[in-house]
């Protein structure tokens, strides 16, 4: 007997697998920005043609945090996934990065905590943007 609707199912979704993001992919381009705190995260994405909702993103927050309070903001971020790097570009700043779909309202939560985070620490949170893979 041939192969039954669920085997085929299954075979057709798993040949539309694509491998999950990685916060360092190449190719990755910025889809999405957010440096204005007035600006609401919902008028972000909106204003934004090149993100795409249904895809995964690496959100990435701009951090100043002190050099001595570095490590315990990795440890605290950590515990949710994210990873703290060093900006190559700006000296005494830092990203946080995650991978995860994109939505307003996760980008406002995560905005709100990488502000409180960095208040705590005695930094300053600058802003966010989203990074996907360039599609032409």
């Amino acid at each position: 007997m041939g192969t039954g609707l669920l085997d085929r199912l299954r075979a057709w979704a798993s040949r539309r697998r694509t491998p999950p993001l990685d916060v360092d992919a190449p190719g990755l381009v910025v889809v999405a920005e957010a440096f204005d705190p007035a600006e609401a995260d919902s008028a972000v994405l909106a204003r934004s043609p090149r993100w795409r909702a249904d895809a995964e993103a690496v959100l990435r927050h701009h951090l100043s945090i002190p050099s001595d309070q570095v490590e315990r903001a990795s440890e605290l971020l950590a515990q949710d996934g994210w990873l703290l790097r060093r900006d190559a570009e700006r000296p005494g700043h830092q990203h946080a990065v995650r991978v995860q779909v994109l939505d307003a309202l996760h980008c406002a939560q995560e905005r709100s905590r990488m502000a409180g985070l960095a208040q705590r620490l005695g930094g300053d949170s600058l802003g966010w943007d989203a990074l996907q893979p360039h599609t032409e």
